[in-house]
């Protein structure tokens, strides 16, 4: 599989979930996202360590739209009225927030692939439990099976192939592929997150992903 074959199908799997962003849940009373954008996220995650509740709630000013839209087409149509994804999301945040000295960042792109993991495992957990209420067994469906967004565009063998490569690439490889195919974020954002030089680095980073990851699925 050559390397646009791997990015268009990847930029296949989430453009619709960009489309269907919801919006912001409003049980917080968050900072404006443009007041803290330039903000450093380790700062930030250390004042949470000492218990600093104003640099949580900036935070999650930070994460929780993009996180929100990510999710957004993630939850299975039949699910979809029995879960509010919106405070889905921002629960699985404040918990991660909770219980954040278990994890060190290195910066914004790696606490941003280590949300995307916890929302994962948040998601599947919610609805385990909803199949387990109406009757049916908690083993009724796939750990990735009820990705609709990507297993109907791609197909289920190829959403498995797919994660299984994701997670043999290294932290920085599957960080770069996360931020730009699933987040969807433009390559000066990508520079940001992951604290490199320009976007041009950032680019290159990509593709260097991109061939990895390529390469695991051939």
């Amino acid at each position: 599989m050559g390397h646009s074959t791997v990015a268009n199908s990847t930029m296949l799997m989430y453009s619709n979930g960009r489309e269907s962003a919801m919006e912001p849940t409003q049980h917080l009373k968050l900072p404006d996202p443009l007041a803290v954008k330039n903000e450093s996220t380790g700062t930030l995650l250390n004042l949470v360590r000492s218990g600093d509740g104003i640099a949580k709630d900036r935070l999650c000013a930070l994460y929780l739209p993009i996180l929100q839209r990510w999710a957004a087409g993630q939850m299975p149509r039949q699910h979809r009225d029995l879960v509010d994804t919106a405070d889905l999301t921002q629960i699985t945040l404040i918990r991660v927030l909770d219980q954040i000295d278990s994890f060190q960042p290195r910066h914004k792109g790696a606490f941003l692939a280590y949300l995307r993991q916890a929302l994962l495992n948040a998601i599947r957990d919610e609805i385990r439990r909803s199949i387990v209420r109406g009757g049916g067994r908690s083993d009724d469906i796939d750990d990735v099976e009820w990705r609709p967004m990507m297993a109907e565009s791609v197909g289920l063998e190829t959403l498995v192939e797919y994660e299984q490569a994701l997670a043999k690439l290294s932290a920085d490889d599957r960080e770069a592929v996360l931020l730009r195919f699933e987040f969807g974020l433009s390559f000066q954002e990508i520079a940001e997150a992951t604290e490199r030089a320009s976007p041009d680095a950032a680019r290159m980073a990509v593709k260097r992903a991109l061939a990895a990851l390529a390469k695991l699925l051939n």
